[in-house]
């Protein structure tokens, strides 16, 4: 998605050189899930996802090029559809660029590219207190699911 001169946001595909910029933004956005991580380890990590082709990164910037937000999609299968589906799992905006439409401009990044993938659709999960993303996400068309999510730790 590109935007037009008078937007204030654009959002593209984030190539390598744009791991930096997505880096910082993923580590505030690990912060407001009180999960602190060091910035090499978190760039260790998006580049290796990035390198093998295993999610795809999307980078919005302001109009003065200042990293505003990402969103963060694994490229998966549902087996009911038996077709390939997107996990949008993570997107995130930076507190100086809220209320921007950057979020907005992301999810319909991926949206876009999820249909030009030829994905059935794009599938998520927000914090039920998480008002806010899930008047984005209505707003966009998303509806809840009929299933119960659950999560096992396998880890201490």
């Amino acid at each position: 998605m590109t935007s037009t001169p008078a937007d204030p946001i654009t959002v593209r595909r984030a190539a390598a050189d744009d791991l930096a910029d997505v880096a910082g933004l993923f580590c505030g956005y690990l912060d407001f899930y009180h999960r602190p991580t060091p910035a090499g380890r978190v760039l260790a990590f998006l580049r290796e996802r990035h390198e093998r082709g295993e999610s795809v990164l999307f980078l919005a910037r302001a109009a003065d090029g200042a990293p505003a937000g990402f969103a963060n999609v694994y490229p998966t299968f549902s087996s009911l559809s038996m077709a390939p589906v997107w996990t949008l799992n993570d997107l995130f905006v930076a507190a100086a660029a809220r209320r921007t439409g950057a979020g907005r401009a992301l999810v319909r990044a991926v949206t876009e590219a999820a249909r030009a993938a030829g994905a059935v659709a794009v599938q998520l999960q927000t914090a039920p207190d998480n008002a806010t993303a899930q008047a984005l996400y209505r707003s966009e068309g998303f509806q809840p699911d009929a299933f119960a999510a659950y999560y096992l730790p396998l880890t201490a």
